[in-house]
């Protein structure tokens, strides 16, 4: 099956992060490193590279960095034409300290304000966008920026499914935004109005912790393994929500910020079957081991691409997890939020070849 568009609707921000593993203190007055990064942003660009005509929908500041951030983006060979200029706002920021060892990774926003949280959902003119569309993608980042955003992000999903359009969204908590209505807690707010948003959502992904704070999804907990504490939590979302036609999920123990053990998880609600990656030579579920980690940030956003990658091409459900999971964890070895890896890579790790041997 031939994809059409696929559309991805959220904020593009300037990514300022400390050389290596200098913390903000340190580095500041200084150089820093500037970037542009989103969520959906880096999903779109890695579907980009797999050759997909993927398209970011957002709103910019019609100003120099509003211009330096599409060039990036159509550096990147994401689509640029949905990107609505205004006036209003600014470019949101964020300022990004990497974790080592037994420190954890520390991300300061800077986004209050910016062009995306102050356009109305009616700006983007969805009717024109959706023509020729074959899957849109959200996140729940979007609604956490303001009322304004929030509307705009259940506005798009609601005129994505009228037209028969798959919606994929990725949960994303984060715990430092949700502030934008004063008196009401981030968790009730963040469950508020993703609840307006999951009607219109047909792939999810997200996992047990955030399907709880943010859905409200309960199950027991109760039961051994790591497997089986996963499927439960997929069941669950699709016993809640039984339009879902997917629930995908990232597994990570992470002893340190340096270290992880990686592996994905999916279950197609349509057939009941469910599928985990890697594995091993006997079939049996494993975990990439990923002893030094580069960059976490977008490290997700990978997987979801792998999974929309999948989704969308009509690949079979194991496959389309495995090659998330690959893709994903290929991801803590790259520098920055945008996932620079190629298909041909991703695929070598699917099929064993992880040695990191230098190719000459």
């Amino acid at each position: 099956m031939k994809p059409g568009v696929l559309l991805g609707f959220g904020e593009i921000m300037g990514r300022i992060s400390m050389p290596g593993y200098l913390r903000l203190g340190q580095a500041m007055p200084g150089r820093v490193d500037v970037d542009f990064a989103g969520a959906e942003a880096n999903s779109l660009a890695l579907l980009a590279s797999l050759g997909h005509d993927a398209r970011l929908v957002t709103a910019l500041p019609s100003n120099e960095l509003g211009d330096a951030c599409i060039a990036a983006l159509r550096h990147r060979g994401v689509g640029t034409s949905a990107v609505v200029r205004t006036d209003a706002g600014r470019l949101g920021l964020y300022f990004l300290e990497k974790g080592a060892a037994q420190r954890p990774g520390n991300v300061v926003y800077d986004r209050s304000g910016s062009s995306i949280a102050l356009t109305p959902g009616e700006a983007y003119g969805w009717e024109r966008l959706l023509e020729g569309a074959s899957w849109l993608h959200l996140t729940g980042i979007t609604s956490a920026l303001s009322e304004v955003a929030s509307n705009a992000n259940v506005l798009a999903a609601q005129a994505a499914r009228s037209r028969g359009i798959p919606v994929s969204c990725d949960l994303n908590p984060r715990s430092k935004l949700w502030r934008w209505r004063p008196g009401t807690a981030p968790e009730g707010l963040a469950r508020e109005q993703m609840l307006r948003l999951i009607p219109h959502v047909t792939h999810l992904v997200g996992g047990p912790e955030d399907l709880a704070l943010m859905l409200g999804v309960a199950v027991d907990e109760a039961r051994d393994g790591m497997e089986s504490r996963e499927l439960s939590w997929a069941r669950a979302a699709c016993a809640a929500f039984p339009w879902l036609e997917a629930v995908g999920m990232t597994r990570r123990h992470a002893p340190n910020a340096s270290e992880l053990e990686w592996s994905g998880f999916l279950l197609d609600a349509r057939t009941g079957r469910h599928d985990e990656a890697p594995r091993d030579a006997s079939g049996r579920p494993v975990s990439y081991p990923i002893r030094h980690v580069v960059d976490r940030i977008g490290t997700g956003d990978a997987f979801t691409a792998g999974l929309i990658h999948g989704w969308s091409t009509g690949a079979d459900p194991a496959w389309a997890v495995a090659f998330a999971t690959a893709a994903s964890c290929l991801a803590h070895s790259v520098e920055g939020d945008a996932c620079v890896v190629t298909r041909a890579e991703i695929e070598a790790l699917m099929a064993g070849s992880g040695g990191g041997r230098v190719r000459r």
